[in-house]
């Protein structure tokens, strides 16, 4: 079974479904709740897991209740946690998370600034074994760590390159494939044009970059070569967790040796699926639904590039 090794954020959400966005400091009502498992790494991981992919994950989380559903619910999807190191004495993270009638989201994140970045513990206790690294952003110095053992190994080391990414360009420059929220690569590269933006750190570090657009696609470039994928059309329910479901499954495609072009096609049916069906990482789709979805979407001759 083709493996990918996660290294990230964890954290659990709390989330508020809302008319609109709010635009006062007042008091406004949800008219649902519910609380579920995310961070970027973590529920890439359960995507991967429910595609079919075997998943590891190395994160950090607090001695707390919270850790326990986090990890509960990350087993339950067959995620493996042995390196989800528990740091006694500091608070899980947590999110809330505000969903609008559109499916438009709002986020706001406590993450606990005393918790270890330390990867001593890391380094004794990983192997790696899996077909492809995937990052996020939330703990540089294990993401650079597995990104550059990955490269050393020969397969693909990906980031998933969201706000914050560090200005030091020492994560970017470790992965062989950076995916970058359009957010992620406005805020790395100082320029307001994607196109632009995605050249500029394209011929800088060399990497396969792409950004993803939202329902505009995703742009690519590669060994000098644009492309663009646009994005799948679909009814929105809720955008949450569509952009780690995303990186989940191109990472996992780059796993099986798919083509830069043929993994972004396929993370890009793996989240328009997320999105339509919403439902927190029990909406993450299947292998055979996001199959059948492509099938589909062909015979009524589309395109996947423009």
């Amino acid at each position: 079974m083709v493996s990918v090794f996660c290294i990230g954020h964890a954290v659990q959400d709390l989330v508020f479904s809302i008319d609109k966005m709010p635009s006062n400091a007042i008091k406004y009502s949800a008219s649902a709740f519910k609380t579920i498992g995310g961070g970027p790494a973590a529920t890439a991981a359960v995507a991967i897991s429910k595609l079919g992919g075997s998943v590891r994950l190395a994160s950090r989380v607090g001695e707390d209740i919270l850790a326990d559903f986090i990890i509960a619910e990350l087993e339950s999807y067959d995620v493996d946690c042995s390196l989800v190191q528990r740091i006694s004495g500091h608070q899980t993270s947590t999110s809330a998370v505000l969903v609008d009638k559109n499916g438009e989201r709002m986020i706001v994140n406590f993450q606990d600034g005393s918790l270890t970045s330390d990867i001593k513990w890391l380094k004794k206790k990983f192997s790696l074994d899996s077909h492809a690294v995937l990052a996020d952003t939330r703990w540089p110095e294990a993401g650079i760590y597995g990104l550059e053992l990955a490269k050393e190994k020969g397969i693909p080391a990906v980031l998933d390159a969201d706000v914050p990414v560090p200005k030091d360009g020492k994560l970017v420059n470790a992965a062989t494939h950076v995916a970058f929220s359009e957010n992620g690569l406005m805020d790395f590269s100082g320029i307001k044009n994607a196109e632009i933006a995605l050249q500029s750190v394209h011929e800088k570090y060399g990497n396969c970059c792409c950004v993803t657009l939202g329902s505009e696609g995703t742009l690519i470039i590669e060994d000098g070569n644009q492309t663009h994928v646009p994005a799948f059309k679909v009814d929105v329910r809720d955008t949450l967790g569509a952009g780690d479901v995303w990186h989940g499954a191109f990472s996992l495609a780059l796993a099986e040796e798919k083509l830069t072009i043929d993994a972004v096609i396929f993370a890009s049916a793996v989240a328009a699926l997320k999105v339509q069906n919403g439902n927190g990482r029990a909406g993450c789709p299947s292998r055979e639904n996001v199959e059948s979805f492509l099938q589909q979407y062909q015979k009524s001759g589309n395109n996947y590039v423009t």
